[in-house]
């Protein structure tokens, strides 16, 4: 305990070099080509040059980045910065993702959102990316400095991985590494990603919910609003179909309290215009589904019952009913007796006297491309979760406390 004590008092007089990494993180916009931005190079440099003269070497940093033609650079980075442990059996990673979202309309935002402002009253540090995925980079690196300013050796080997890509979908960042590079991480390795998480630091996510997100485009007759004998309104048809996918979340019943809200959601969300003028009935139609289900059901299930229901509609209105999916994942659970689970629930109790408990989401993560390869991985931070927000904020005592935490877990025995 006294080891961890002073690693404690070292976190505390690093607030100044935690708010300094913020603004340097900040300063350079790490944007998908997708949102129009260049990738991540630019801010990984910055980063790398900020290790190395907090004392890193760069012999303990490794690139492993994906090609990408878009970028400037032709790539995205993925950077593994390792501290060498007493026993290297299996590492302790900390994954972060160093992209951020663009900031959105200016005008909602207070100050500059590249320009980080730390207003001292709050301790809030407020800017794009300062908690979305920075906090959890931060208390990662400012853990790590804590270690070798001691002289401190972790009990196993720690990695930070520092990610691209995965705002997008991961394919340059997570994806990437597991399938290019997968011979980096062993099977009993503890993985932590400090991404999400509750004000007060005591959730763990363990599960997420399977998303399917369903495009449903109709195609029926257009004709005039007075006859509508004459046309097959594809409009009419999608609004049943829309009730009728809805009903899913009776169908696929069950109850899940490990989410919030415990049970499987079929969602219409965005609708795409169709006629320009109220008296024509429309020939074309467009709607959106999120679903999110429970783990328990496979999207095998669910696309199966969809098809059925498509089918029903498309006889009852002499339509044609085309699916296509903008996104499909499913992963299992990370088991709430992993080592990952139980040693992160050690080192939050040991550190702050919390008793964490795992819970389940039902947003996506990168937890899910690692939990389908075989890796248990545990989700993690405290967060007030404003990300994507304007004036996204983060409390510098998040970052200290998170870093506390992660000494606990790097040096337990």
């Amino acid at each position: 305990m006294k080891k961890l004590d002073t690693l404690k008092e070292t976190l505390a007089d690093l607030r100044p070099q935690m708010i300094e990494l913020e603004r340097v993180l900040s300063s350079i916009p790490a944007i998908a080509p997708e949102s129009g931005g260049d990738g991540e190079s630019k801010k990984c440099a910055a980063l790398e040059k900020w290790l190395i003269e907090a004392g890193f070497s760069k012999s303990q940093m490794e690139h492993f980045d994906a090609p990408d033609k878009r970028v400037t650079s032709g790539i995205r980075p993925n950077v593994v910065l390792t501290i060498p442990g007493k026993s290297d059996d299996y590492s302790i990673w900390v994954m972060a993702h160093m992209d951020v979202v663009p900031p959105g309309d200016l005008k909602l935002w207070k100050s500059d959102p590249y320009m980080v402002q730390y207003d001292e009253k709050s301790d809030k540090l407020i800017g794009r990316g300062v908690e979305d995925n920075q906090q959890g980079l931060v208390s990662g690196v400012m853990a790590a400095l804590s270690l070798l300013k001691n002289k401190v050796t972790p009990e196993h080997t720690v990695k930070l991985l520092f990610m691209a890509d995965e705002e997008f979908g991961s394919e340059y960042g997570i994806k990437y590494l597991l399938r290019e590079h997968g011979e980096i991480f062993k099977n009993h390795d503890l993985i932590l990603i400090p991404d999400g998480g509750d004000a007060k630091g005591e959730t763990i996510e363990v599960a997420e919910k399977n998303i399917l997100w369903l495009r449903l485009h109709t195609i029926g007759q257009q004709s005039h609003g007075s006859m509508p004998d004459k046309g097959k309104n594809a409009h009419l048809a999608s609004c049943d179909l829309a009730l009728r996918l809805n009903d899913l979340e009776n169908f696929f019943s069950e109850k899940d309290d490990l989410f919030s809200p415990n049970y499987s959601t079929f969602q219409p969300t965005k609708k795409e215009a169709n006629v320009q003028t109220v008296n024509i009935i429309p020939g074309d139609d467009v709607f959106y589904m999120d679903c999110r289900i429970l783990p328990r059901y496979s999207l095998e299930e669910v696309r199966a019952e969809v098809a059925k229901r498509v089918s029903e509609i498309e006889e009852k209105y002499g339509v044609k009913i085309e699916v296509t999916e903008p996104q499909a994942q499913q992963s299992p659970a990370t088991p709430v007796t992993a080592p990952v689970v139980q040693k992160l629930k050690e080192a939050i109790k040991t550190a702050h006297e919390i008793e964490a408990r795992p819970i389940g989401i039902g947003g996506g993560t990168v937890g899910a491309e690692l939990r389908n390869c075989g890796y248990n991985a545990a989700i993690w931070s405290t967060m007030d979760e404003v990300c994507h927000q304007p004036n996204e904020y983060c409390y510098v005592r998040n970052i200290i406390a998170d870093a506390e935490t992660l000494c606990a877990l790097f040096t337990a025995e």
